[in-house]
């Protein structure tokens, strides 16, 4: 997946799980079910996932290499990325406490609807300052995946929040 092809698929995977979240009902938006986080809390999850990384973009690329270093191997595919993040999960890995979301209101939806649309474009303005080469070059720390390039942070992003459009669904009652 080029860049360009990186930014349309950020764009829409999120824009079809916040049309999701945003036509859902007062109870499948705030209720649990299964011990998963709700509708809500998924929504606030992706949100907190994706801010520090439009933080982590905006640093001039200088700075991201004197942090992390740069790539010391070819970027993995998307699947081969999803895999290994699937592996990573099944033998336990969970999301650190500062990506765990709180208690999300109906009353907080419309906000958090905005929010999250905001912070997905800026994402996607971010993406298309990287050139190709950047996005294989540069790295940057996942909290589960350890260094991975940016490329494969991108990867990472689109497969995240279809992962929690499914499990959202599967605990709702609107399919």
């Amino acid at each position: 997946m080029n860049k360009n092809e990186i930014a349309i698929e950020l764009r829409q995977k999120h824009l079809l799980f916040i049309k999701y979240i945003d036509s859902l009902n007062e109870n499948d938006f705030v209720e649990t079910a299964n011990q998963k986080w709700s509708a809500g809390q998924q929504m606030d999850h992706i949100y907190r996932a994706i801010k520090p990384l439009v933080q982590a973009l905006q640093l001039p690329h200088f700075v991201l290499k004197l942090l992390f270093g740069k790539a010391n191997r070819n970027s993995k595919s998307y699947d081969d990325l999803v895999k290994k993040y699937l592996l990573k999960l099944e033998s336990g890995g969970r999301a650190p406490a500062r990506f765990i979301p709180r208690k999300i209101a109906i009353t907080q939806k419309k906000n958090l609807v905005k929010r999250l649309k905001h912070v997905v474009e800026k994402l996607i303005v971010q993406v298309n300052k990287l050139t190709d080469h950047e996005l294989d070059n540069l790295i940057m720390p996942h909290p589960l995946l350890g260094k991975i390039t940016l490329r494969e942070m991108m990867f990472f992003t689109i497969y995240h929040v279809e992962h929690h459009h499914q499990i959202t669904k599967r605990n709702t009652t609107v399919e």
